[in-house]
């Protein structure tokens, strides 16, 4: 058997959530690397949603000291998700992807830096390709006016140019560490998204709420990338990725920023399209805007409590969405 993790006598400062979805080859990378963590304080919580391929069993035989939370169903990953996020009752919560692998200083790195930025409710670490480790898979997530978001560097060869410390808008929501104080004022993440931009939305509202983010380079992973959900542009990915940010935008964009960028959105509408119909997706693409509009009362709904948390003006908003340096 592994390693344990931490003396289980103890209260763990920190619990480790992973989610998982018939991941059980990638738990077998994944268990291991948090195993070899420099920082002990913490506990192993997985969140497994409707696995069928023996995830559950292979961690009952082989990891008896990971606690396992079974969904009855796939509900999606921001489901999963936001059960990672509320289940456990430690000061801090770390969230990940089952297809990662940690360096072994990863957890230290990520709780010196809330310890370091009290104004921090998230930090998220430097991400690097699996598969070619001089390349860059994320290092950070931006927020772009368009009503998207993008992974700072992302298939960049790493040269150093992501090394230095520094805010960010957003952490990626499977490679992240959250304060609980910060998850008590925020909330969890919305459901309704399903999969994709739940993060980015839970990453605005804490923005909105006066909680910062930072990119903690001396944190490395190693991301896999879309072993769950897949690569390119699906008919469940493209749906999700055309539908929410249009739920993002109606919740989380203040007045304001709607006026000032509403150019950039309507361009992030038609590069939409635009790709829909490169792809040959114009159906997922007209399903999606039918959905998402079916969607806007509720989103609305939200959007009265999203803004009255609000305690930034606009000029922090956009120092936030556009900051990369220390």
């Amino acid at each position: 058997m592994a390693d344990r993790a931490i003396d289980p006598q103890q209260t763990p400062r920190l619990t480790v959530v992973l989610t998982n979805y018939n991941g059980r080859g990638l738990l077998e990378t994944m268990l291991p690397s948090l195993a070899r963590q420099s920082y002990r304080d913490f506990a192993i919580v997985v969140v497994d949603d409707g696995s069928s391929d023996g995830s559950v069993s292979y961690l009952r035989e082989r990891w008896p000291d990971v606690d396992v939370i079974e969904l009855p169903g796939n509900g999606g990953v921001t489901a999963a998700m936001d059960v990672g996020l509320r289940a456990p009752s430690s000061e801090l919560v770390a969230l990940f992807n089952n297809d990662m692998e940690l360096d072994p200083n990863c957890l230290a790195a990520l709780v010196a830096a809330l310890d370091s930025h009290p104004e921090a409710g998230s930090a998220t670490p430097k991400m690097l390709d699996f598969s070619d480790r001089r390349r860059i898979d994320g290092a950070g997530d931006l927020l772009s006016w368009r009503g998207g978001g993008a992974r700072r560097g992302h298939g960049e060869r790493d040269s150093g140019q992501y090394d230095v410390p520094c805010e960010i808008f957003a952490a990626c929501g499977g490679a992240a560490i959250y304060r609980r104080a910060a998850i008590e004022t925020v909330g969890g993440f919305d459901v309704d998204y399903f999969a994709y931009y739940e993060d980015l939305d839970w990453a605005f509202r804490a923005q909105l709420c006066g909680f910062r983010c930072r990119y903690v380079p001396g944190a490395v992973l190693y991301h896999r990338g879309s072993e769950t959900l897949g690569r390119g542009i699906t008919d469940f990915n493209g749906y999700q990725l055309w539908r929410n940010p249009i739920w993002l935008v109606a919740k989380c964009f203040p007045a304001g920023a709607i006026a000032r960028h509403l150019p950039a959105l309507l361009r992030g509408q038609a590069g939409n399209l635009y790709v829909a119909a490169r792809e040959r997706k114009l159906r997922v693409w007209a399903r999606a805007i039918r959905d998402a509009l079916r969607g806007l009362p509720g989103a609305l709904r939200k959007r009265r409590l999203v803004q009255g948390a609000r305690v930034i003006g606009l000029a922090q908003l956009e120092a936030a969405a556009h900051t990369s340096e220390p």
